[in-house]
This record gives structure tokens, sequence and C-alpha cells, in this order.
């Protein structure tokens, strides 16, 4: 145990009220160098923290500041809850702060809790912020709850830390090149992940919302704050932010539970348009005589991303996660040529058993587990139950395995076509399950004349109707199952066959929990998950998800003749920001499938373009999927070359994502990315969607962990050519990508 003077006349501390000063506590060391502490100063300021921050707490007016080791400050903070009767109040709205602290031994691990207790008989109520600090670890953990002296609370809308104009508060960064990283609520609609700049002078403030995480940083150092929640079984966290008139400085953050936010036609994708929670409905409340945030992760880091390998580390320690034994699958898809439910009728059944006898002959791609031949949201006049197990019988002669897809929480259906209707796998109507808007109308998930309809997770049907589809996925032998459009069940409603699950996100998370345990209990729980459109979190009920929306493989947004959305550029930008989840969150992610020729009608891929697609697969730690039609000479011979060369095929059998060295900043197409993989044989890989410059970028020896005195020579990935050499007395070199293009190579030592 360490020892601390405290000088808090007044306050209480482990619910001892002091009376003088040097009064002698004992609190648990936490980290290497120093112990947290609380101390006062003589204008009654507490401060407690360790060797990575300081949190100040102001004895009059309950204000709390955050001064990290790396230079991040956060002024004046506070905590709210706003109560559907009553309205807000903060933590600076009392009069009475009263400190304690208490020992913490949980998931994470031992630390300390300060608690702050905002009291008076002015209010009604009491509120509790919490700061837990770990030994050993960089980051914090807040929340506050709010406990009624009289009747309950009721609220849609609390958060452990705003920051607020009201009170002068202020979030600041250091560094020349500031931005927030503003992440969408899920992977839908193409919508990118934003790197925000500060406005010229004199230029409106820009303003947003992320969802359940984000990060104020420095673009050229990487360092930043990373912030985040890491419960998802009942809020939605929003955290909006505005730019202040000083760069780097936010003076305005609210991190907070109860974000509900509808699609907006007349923003931008990005900018309200389509990066909300996509509800029609305001966000479920909190009812009790104690309400609760969730805990909410702080940490700033010089290594912004090892603070997110961080936050996904705790939000697996307290949610769980997915493991997975042996190698990762690799599988083929039928989206990339069929199309929407095969209705073009371009691959019919009997081409699948050419498409296996094809996979087949490529050692390599099944040299390290069975291949996955999956049909993807098939019709099921054509992919009947039994010509899907006739499928998987002829690839299991080939030694592969099935694939089986389906959507859990959406059913699609000609648009006002649901009356009558029954949901398959139960007697139940359709128009008794689904998800109700202001007006008490079924909510339509996807708009269209074919559109979706999103069904209550809670109401017994979706049970029997998962069960349904896991049975046929057991009757065909599937061992990798596909699940999409799972955003749907995280709507909120006016109504839900269980009352007493008050909000969308409450109502996703057992969704996904019975199903996870349905899939264990009748399939077994050797079967691979992919999420595709879904969020984020929870993520402990799968072993992948999609980075972005369905991805198909030309370079550009902006290429003639391609759609205007789904291009390695536009997934890879995004997931320059998000290759932390590998590892942390799930085994692998999943960046979609490849292409060897052309994605359904578009236009044919080159060479290069196809290049630059699997290595945006690696660098993201992705599973190896390709879609393409082997029937064709010309996807057959690429497959070949590129699916089955040996170094892509040993690297897609235990893929690791790759350290981003230069991420993705603001929104041109012309981005140029940089990542490189630690090990015993360093990989660095370069990306230039630049169409009229080159990409060069300089390396040196301490950043890359090189030993300093050995020679290594530079091969390229997938022939092994040496292409270049580093002498042993050189420190530094470069790196160069061509227009357009991509380089990965492989840093070997010459003894």
């Amino acid at each position: 145990m360490q020892h601390f003077y405290a000088v808090l006349k007044g306050k209480k501390i482990n619910g001892v009220k002091l009376s003088g000063l040097g009064i002698m506590l004992s609190i648990m060391h936490l980290g290497n160098a120093s112990t947290a502490q609380i101390t006062q100063t003589k204008t009654d300021q507490s401060i407690f923290g360790n060797e990575y921050v300081k949190i100040t707490v102001d004895g009059h007016t309950g204000l709390v500041g955050y001064a990290f080791a790396n230079g991040t400050h956060l002024y004046n903070t506070v905590a709210y809850v706003n109560d559907v009767r009553t309205g807000r109040v903060t933590s600076a709205d009392f009069a009475s702060h009263t400190i304690t602290t208490e020992a913490i031994d949980d998931k994470i691990g031992k630390g300390t809790a300060l608690l702050i207790k905002h009291s008076d008989n002015k209010h009604k109520i009491v509120l509790t912020q919490r700061f837990t600090v770990y030994k050993d670890h960089p980051y914090l953990l807040i929340n506050v709850s709010a406990t009624a002296a009289g009747m309950p609370i009721e609220t849609r809308d609390i958060s452990p830390l705003a920051v607020l104009p009201r009170y002068k508060g202020q979030l600041a960064v250091p560094g020349s090149e500031p931005r927030v990283l503003d992440v969408p609520f899920d992977n839908d609609d193409w919508t990118t992940t934003l790197e925000t700049s500060w406005p010229k002078a004199n230029a409106p403030a820009v303003k947003g919302i992320s969802y359940e995480f984000m990060a104020v940083y420095d673009q050229l150092k990487n360092s930043g704050l990373v912030i985040g929640s890491v419960n998802h079984d009942f809020w939605k966290t929003g955290l909006a932010y505005q730019t202040g008139n000083k760069s780097g400085v936010l003076d305005s953050l609210n991190v907070f539970g109860g974000a509900a936010t509808p699609d907006n036609p007349a923003l931008k994708s990005a900018y309200g348009g389509l990066d909300g929670t996509h509800d029609h409905v305001e966000h479920g409340t909190m009812l009790g005589k104690t309400v609760n945030s969730a805990d909410v992760y702080l940490c700033a880091s010089d290594d912004l991303h090892e603070a997110f390998k961080d936050y996904g580390r705790v939000n697996s320690a307290i949610n769980g996660k997915q493991t997975w034994e042996g190698a990762a699958p690799v599988y083929w898809n039928s989206f990339g040529v069929e199309g929407v439910l095969g209705y073009e009728k371009v691959m019919m059944p009997p081409a699948v058993n050419q498409i296996s006898d094809f996979v087949h002959s490529m050692k390599n791609f099944s040299a390290y587990s069975k291949p996955v031949l999956s049909i993807d949201s098939y019709d099921q006049g054509i992919y009947s139950t039994e010509v899907l197990k006739s499928i998987g019988e002829y690839g299991a002669k080939n030694g592969q395995q099935m694939g089986f897809y389906f959507i859990p929480f959406a059913m699609w259906s000609w648009k006002d076509d649901i009356k009558g209707h029954k949901l398959p796998g139960s007697d139940y109507l359709l128009q008794d399950v689904l998800l109700h808007d202001k007006a008490g109308k079924p909510i339509l998930y996807k708009e269209g004349q074919w559109g979706a309809y999103a069904m209550d997770p809670t109401h017994p049907a979706i049970r029997l109707y998962i069960i349904q589809q896991l049975k046929k996925a057991k009757a065909i032998n599937a061992k990798f199952l596909k699940i999409d459009f799972l955003t749907a069940g995280a709507l909120e409603s006016t109504s839900r066959y269980d009352a007493k699950t008050r909000t969308g996100m409450q109502a996703y998370n057992y969704g996904m929990k019975t199903l996870r345990f349905l899939v264990d209990s009748i399939m077994g729980k050797d079967i691979f998950i992919t999420q595709a459109i879904s969020p984020l979190f929870p993520h402990q009920y799968a072993h992948t998800r999609f980075v972005s929306t369905d991805v198909y493989s030309h370079l550009r947004d902006d290429q003639k003749g391609f759609p205007n959305w789904g291009s390695t550029e536009s997934s890879l930008a995004t997931g320059s920001h998000m290759s932390w989840v590998q590892g942390t969150l799930f085994p692998y992610t999943n960046l979609d499938v490849s292409i060897m020729k052309n994605f359904q009608r578009n236009p044919d891929l080159n060479e290069r373009e196809i290049k630059v697609r699997l290595y945006a697969m690696m660098v993201m730690g992705s599973i190896l999927g390709d879609g393409s039609d082997y029937r064709n000479p010309i996807a057959a011979y690429r497959a070949q070359e590129f699916l089955d060369n040996k170094n892509i095929a040993e690297f897609f059998s235990h893929p690791k994502a790759f350290t981003p060295l230069k991420t993705a900043d603001g929104e041109t197409y012309d981005q140029q990315m940089s990542f490189y993989l630690p090990g015993d044989t360093i990989m660095l890989a370069l990306f230039n969607f630049d169409l009229k410059n080159n990409f060069q970028q300089q390396f040196s020896r301490q950043a890359l962990h090189l030993d300093p005195h050995k020679k290594y020579e530079f091969h390229d990935f997938m022939t092994d050519a040496v292409i270049g050499e580093l002498k042993a007395d050189v420190q530094t070199f470069s790196m160069v990508a061509g227009t357009g293009d991509t380089l990965l190579v492989k840093l070997v030592a010459v003894n």
C-alpha cells in the first residue's frame, strides 16, 4: 500500500468526513510509476489520478477537469440526467459535492474508483459520478447514476461526460493537424467515416454526431483521445460535438445514452443523411429509482491505434467475444454473380457444381480449411433446401462445406402486402411481429415497393423463425452463416411484444443472444458467423463483421461505368481507422469478397485493381472470400494467379490486421495510406488511390522496430522477388506506390 495526504476540509473520504488538514490515508497503487491520489489546492480543488491522467474536481461548482499525460485536456465538464417530467439537471446544479473512493477488482483488473455525490435540499435526486482508474492500464472508465428521493426517474437522455458552453467547457488536443473521427451507427448505405477538420477562420463551426465511439486526434502525430461506450445492452450512445474557434478545441461535446436519429435525405450521407440510427421513433426510456448511463472509456495516448485496441479489449473483457480455432475460413459467394435473389437466373444451381470443381482445383486456396460454398440472398423457389442440400453433397466430395444466408430481424415483402401472411416457421401473423412508428404503422426498414419490414426480436415468432432457418442450415450441413440487415432489430418502436424491453438496443442484444444460443444448440459450436449490415456493437455474438457495406472491388467511387459506392478505396478509407477490431472484438474482420473479373453487370476490373483489393483485405485482417464466375476463362485464370497464390493462401489461413501508419484523411478519393505488420518478418503496405501523383513515404528502422545493424532485403509479397535492400548502416528508407496502385513487401533480414 502507498500513502498520501488528503487536504479536503469538509469532504468525505471513504465515508469519513474530514475536518482537519494532513490526515493520513491509504489507497491502492495504480500504475508502475505513480500512485492514484487525492490532493487539494488552495482553491479547494481536489485532484485524483495516476501517471496517465489527473482528474480535478472543483469543490464549489462540482465541475470536473481531465489532464492527460499526452497533453489532452478537458475543462469544466459535467454529467447530467434529463428526466422526461422534470427536465435536465447537471452535476453543477447541486450545492454539495461529496468525494469518496473505493477499491476495484473487476473483469478488467484492480484499481480505484473516485465517486462524486452531487446533492442538496433543492433537488429530489442525487447524481453520482464514478471515475475508475486501473493498475497498469492507461485508460479510465466513467459513468453517472441518478437516484430519486421521490417518484422514479424516467430518462432517454443521460450523460456521464458533457462539455457545455454554459460552463465554459472545452476539450483540447495538442498538434497542428487536429481531427475528429466521426463514425456512423452501422455499416449500411456505404456511409463513410469522417475525419472532420476545423473550419477556416470566420467559417461556421463544424458539428456532428458520432455513434458509440469517436476520437479527437492529431493526424500527423497519431496522438489524441479515444472516447467510447463499453455497454451495449440498453443505450445507443451518441457523441455530439462542435468545433470551437481555436483549432484543436471542441467547445461542445456530449456523450449521451439515448441517440435516435432518423435518416434525412436532404442531408449528405455522412452528415445526417444516412449515418444515424435510422430510427422512426425517439429512443426508449430507462425507468427506475436509480437510472444509469453506459460506462464510457477514455484514453489519451501518443499512439491512437493502441488506445483503440485497448478500447476493443475493454469491450471484450466486459461483454465477451468469440474465438476461432484452426485456420480461418475461405469461401466463394454467389452474390457477385447472380444478383439479388437470383432473379436474373445467371447462376442456376447446376452451375454451382462447376464452381465447386474449379475451387477444388485450386490446391493452395483449399489447403488450410475446407472452402465454403456460400449461396447468398437466394430465391427460395430456385434454391430450395433440397437443392442446397444436393449442392452441399456435391461440394463435400470436393472437400468443401456449405454456407447459409438469412435475415433474422427483417422480412422482405411487397409494400402493403403483409396482412394475412404468417411469419415462416410460426403460426403468428407477420403484421403482429413488426415494429411500429409514431403513427402506429409498421416500420419499413428498407423503403421501396419491394421493401424490408423491421421485426421485433422480443416476439416469440422471431425465435421460431430463427429455429426454422437454422434447421434448414443444419439440413444442408452448413458450417458458415452470413446474417444480414441486423440493424432492423435495433430500431426503436412504439410497441413491442415484451413490454419490459424498453429500447431498440436492449431488444437487439436480446435477439442476438437468442440467435447465438440457438446456433450453438441446433447446429453446434463450430459454426462460423459473419455479420453483414449491422451495428458494430454488441460484437460478442459473431466471429466477424463487414467493415463497410458490400464492396464491388472497383478502385474508386468516381470511376465511370461503376456504382458511385462500394469501391476498394471507400472501404479501406473507413477500414484504416478500424483495423483495431481484429483480435480485440472479433477473431477477424470481413472486407467482403474479391472479384476476379466483374461484379454482376459492372464493367470488367483490371489485374491491378484485383491486387489492390486483395492487399486491402490483407491489411484489414479480413477473411478471404471471392464472388467470381469461374466459368469465365478470364476469371478462372486470374483466380489461379491470385487466389491460388501460395503466399496469399498462407496469409489468409491466419489473417492479421496491419497497424496503420498513415490513415485516410478527408473526403477525397485520392487517399494515400500505409500500414505495417510487425513480426519476425515485417511487412509494409502502401496504397495510392491518387491517379495523378505517386505516393512516397519515408520509414525509419526505429519506427518499424528493425534491428539497427542488420541488412534487410525487400521481397515482393506475391512473387518473393527481391526488389530492393536496406543496407546495414542506413537508418531510413523510402518506398513508392505508383498512381492507382499498391505495394506490399516483406522485409527479410540477411545474416
